[in-house]
């Protein structure tokens, strides 16, 4: 069978005949792409195309396409096939994303995966990165970090790999002048020959290659996409006991290589490997670094600093705790700070707490991703310009009370948070504060809002009040009466940004029981995945994205569970991220809903006398407890 006969299997007679036929010799082209396949130099295609038919092995796949410069092609009407497609849940679909002149689409999607099939067919041309990058957000989970302003990224040329899947991306063949207003904001080129719009660019220039980026005369920095390179389905493998492997760097064949294999036989196959030059990692090579508690690179020839450095990033970012005995400067050099600072921390000692590698492993993904990832790392690269555009989204701290006694705690853990932008809204539910109080909380560092709400209004209407109030572009629901650890704004800000859900939070896992003294850790639910629920008391959205959902129930009880179930009603997912920063606490008396200690110690795992002694749960400087101390029932 010829390829176009190929083809024309592959549509229905509708799609034929709205193609136009076969007569027209360059109505139609078929791209197959796998995870292995060369895609990155697919070259630009002989356009406009009438229609273009993308037939992927996977997801992964499929974002290599973003990058070729066969994404500058115009189609007129295109349809993809991903063959090996998962939905994050089971049922979960997602929407069409905006494109100009839609003449009609269609969308074929698999309830618990499969082969999936989307068609946009299109009133005139349009370049096949924005026809696909619309498409992608039917395929996959896509909500950028919402700000109140931002600037405008413009490629000339291939389109940088981290920043592949992005819809904010304008793509052009050369740059031009506009009299009405600046041309460009961001520039990404080959190389600065490509910068020569005139004296309107007054934007950041910024030449890039397929890994990282970097302003004009500074030193690399290595970028990459969170929304691939990610911890997502890492579940509590930790510790020296668990299978450990190898990332080893292979300097004797003529294009470096590097492979991953299991630890303890230097015969043992690999069960990852790639070029160096093919980065970024595809799904399956980053599926296998989650196979592994461990990994350890024991030599990095710094043959290519930047791509070597771009491994690494990718490979902290997906869990897995990387041991880096020997660093080279040159790829030290290219390593985020935050990053650098916790490969050179010694791991844990034999008989450690297991929490311990859990630990190290939370530190060393948080700080790939806050320094690596595009949609934090990039800021720093376009400051000098746009200093106020370089800061994270906003954040709201949303913290409705009756119990003035439990404020003084809260908000000093609020305050304490490292995430930068932070405002607390406290709502005084039936209650007033004496004046030195309110002053007290007043000054606690923070930007704050103290008001009162009356008693007579539910729970859910005074959350509704309180959020009206918020200013941040995210806003997290915060209880009284629970531990927040200091990274634990941060945790959620990243778990939004890498997972593309609605709603993101933690598990109640560490719960603190006052009445007994000691602390419990319940696995009831798997860490890093998609499904409803997460605690109450740890859920960040988008305000647009809640006000959007219908907001809150004006319930006395219950309102977590109502918000959660308008987002699953709206198409929205919810994500579960890890459980590190969040204790649980429950007294003997104010709760609204009341299981019984019981509850809480069945299927419970290790114990603490008070509270783990760490500082993700804002809990050190106190001592560390021996081992011996940490007992498991």
């Amino acid at each position: 069978m010829t390829e176009q006969a190929a083809v024309q299997s592959s549509l229905t007679e509708a799609d034929r005949v709205r193609a136009g036929g076969v007569g027209s010799r360059r109505w139609w082209r078929r791209i197959r792409l796998s995870e292995q396949g060369p895609e990155r130099a697919l070259p630009a295609m002989a356009g406009p195309l009438r229609h273009l038919l993308v037939d992927a092995e996977s997801l992964a796949a499929l974002r290599t396409l973003f990058s070729a410069p066969a994404a500058r092609t115009p189609v007129r009407r295109l349809t993809v096939r991903v063959r090996r497609w998962r939905p994050p849940t089971p049922g979960w679909s997602g929407r069409l994303g905006p494109v100009p002149g839609i003449r009609g689409h269609r969308v074929v999607l698999p309830a618990g995966g499969g082969a999936a099939r989307v068609t946009v067919e299109l009133v005139a041309p349009v370049a096949l990165h924005d026809v696909l990058a619309a498409v992608w957000a039917v395929l996959a989970p896509v909500r950028p970090l919402p700000r109140p302003a931002s600037a405008d990224v413009t490629v000339v040329g291939p389109v940088p790999a981290w920043q592949a899947s992005a819809g904010t991306v304008t793509v052009v063949d050369q740059l031009t002048v506009n009299p009405e207003i600046r041309a460009y904001d961001v520039v990404l080129a080959p190389d600065a020959a490509a910068l020569t719009a005139g004296p309107d660019l007054v934007g950041v220039a910024v030449t890039a290659g397929g890994t990282g980026a970097r302003v004009t005369n500074r030193q690399p920095l290595v970028l990459i996409d969170a929304a691939a390179a990610n911890p997502i389905g890492r579940g509590r493998r930790y510790g020296p006991e668990e299978p450990s492997g190898v990332l080893e760097l292979l300097t004797n064949e003529p294009v470096l290589r590097w492979r991953i294999r299991p630890s303890g036989a230097a015969d043992a196959p690999a069960v990852a490997s790639g070029r160096l030059d093919a980065l970024p990692l595809t799904g399956d090579q980053l599926a296998a670094t989650r196979r592994f508690a461990q990994l350890t690179c024991s030599e990095l020839p710094a043959a290519d600093p930047a791509a070597e450095a771009t491994l690494l990033a990718q490979v902290a970012a997906g869990g897995a705790v990387l041991r880096v005995p020997q660093l080279p400067p040159s790829v030290a050099d290219r390593l985020a700070e935050g990053l650098l600072e916790v490969l050179r921390t010694e791991l844990p000692g034999v008989g450690a707490d297991p929490l311990e590698w859990e630990i190290r492993s939370v530190r060393q993904r948080s700080a790939a991703l806050r320094g690596h990832g595009a949609a934090f790392a990039a800021g720093d690269v376009t400051g000098g310009t746009f200093p106020a555009l370089a800061a994270p989204p906003s954040v709201s701290a949303v913290l409705v009370t009756r119990r003035p006694e439990y404020l003084p705690d809260v908000v000093r853990q609020l305050a304490g948070q490292t995430y930068p932008e932070l405002e607390i809204v406290l709502c005084l539910h039936g209650i007033e504060l004496a004046a030195d109080v309110r002053s007290q909380l007043a000054d606690c560092g923070r930007p704050i809002q103290i008001f009162s709400a009356p008693d007579g209004l539910s729970f859910g209407e005074v959350m509704g009040a309180a959020t009206a109030r918020a200013r941040g572009s995210l806003v997290t629901k915060v209880d009284d009466d629970d531990v927040y650890g200091p990274e634990h704004v941060w945790d959620l800000v990243l778990a939004r940004e890498f997972s593309g859900a609605m709603l993101v939070g933690k598990a109640a896992e560490f719960v603190v029981l006052q009445t007994l003294g000691v602390t419990v850790r319940r696995a009831a639910v798997p860490p890093e995945t998609y499904g409803a629920p997460v605690a109450g008391g740890t859920m960040l959205m988008a305000r647009g994205d809640l006000e959007a959902v219908g907001g809150w129930r004006p319930v006395p009880r219950s309102v977590d569970r109502g918000l959660m179930d308008r987002v699953l009603r709206a198409g929205g997912l919810i994500y579960r991220t890890h459980p590190l920063g969040y204790l649980y606490e429950r007294r003997a008396t104010g709760h609204t809903w009341d299981a019984g200690l019981d509850y809480f110690l069945r299927r419970s795992g290790q114990q603490w006398d008070g509270v783990p002694r760490y500082a993700e749960f804002g809990t050190a400087p106190a001592p560390v407890p021996h081992p011996a101390e940490v007992t498991a029932r």
